[in-house]
């Protein structure tokens, strides 16, 4: 058993890649509780999709990929949030646009170089296994300055989150709130394009966060168990993808999907006895 535990992690790829994925397995739920109750679960499939061009431009320029979708993120969240305050535009208009045109220009400008050093299979499903020192040393350092600013604004993304008129009435900045967060979303979102991919990044950003939900009322242990899940289900998905040959990032989200239906059946018998007892 012990070997079973221990084998995969006598080569250093997949050190590095339990690194990243452990990270991600944390950032994600967090990130992700914050998402769901603002109803914004589009808004991270679409940024993954949107940072396309930034990735593109730093594989030309023989750069980590890092250096060029951190910036695309950036870009895109204040670009969001300031079609949604300054135009009037929907939040889904928003985000369907940046989302079609960002996109549709990264695999124009991919097909016209050509000859990149990564497929777009990689980059549509990540390349876990591929992660470098340097891209373990971003993301830890872009993991660190999300969880910090989170824990800064906690009291506040929350109150926004639940009750944006209401924090209006009582104060807050609510357009610098939401500038704040979709940043965050979007350099949370680039850490994780790495682990499973452009497609499959709102499958551990939402997922475990909408599960714990489930299972959880308050808000804080919500997001403890959406770490715990998180974290069981990269993990686990590194596991199996080492052992069956399969691709991570597909495997991860799977394992997150199973345990998201699992808690939604859990919900649905424990909220059926709860009713039998009070008639």
């Amino acid at each position: 058993m012990i070997n079973i535990i221990l084998e995969p992690f006598q080569y250093d790829f997949m050190l590095r890649a339990l690194f990243v994925s452990s990270m991600v397995g944390i950032i994600c739920p967090i990130l992700g509780a914050y998402v769901v109750i603002r109803g914004m679960g589009f808004m991270g499939d679409a940024m993954a999709h949107a940072v396309m061009p930034g990735i593109v431009i730093a594989l030309i320029l023989g750069l980590s990929p890092f250096l060029g979708s951190v910036p695309m993120a950036i870009v895109v969240a204040v670009s969001v949030g300031y079609l949604i305050h300054k135009k009037n535009v929907s939040v889904d208009t928003a985000v369907g646009v940046m989302f079609a045109g960002l996109f549709s220009f990264g695999l124009v400008l991919m097909s016209l170089v050509g000859d990149l050093t990564v497929s777009v299979e990689d980059i549509l499903l990540g390349q876990i296994l591929g992660v470098s020192k340097v891209d373990m040393l971003i993301s830890f350092v872009l993991t660190v300055l999300v969880l910090v600013a989170l824990v800064t604004f906690h009291k506040q993304l929350i109150f926004s989150g639940f009750d944006p008129v209401g924090s209006v009435v009582a104060g807050l900045n609510a357009g610098a709130l939401n500038y704040m967060f979709l940043i965050l979303l979007g350099i949370s979102i680039v850490v994780t394009l790495h682990v499973v991919g452009v497609v499959l990044v709102v499958g551990l950003l939402i997922t475990p966060a909408a599960a714990s939900q489930m299972v959880m009322r308050r808000f804080t242990r919500a997001m403890l168990l959406g770490i715990i899940f998180g974290l069981f289900s990269t993990v686990t998905g590194l596991y199996v993808s080492y052992y069956f040959d399969l691709p991570s990032g597909p495997v991860m989200t799977l394992i997150s999907f199973a345990i998201f239906l699992c808690c939604a059946i859990y919900e649905r018998f424990f909220s059926q006895t709860q009713t039998s007892h009070l008639m």
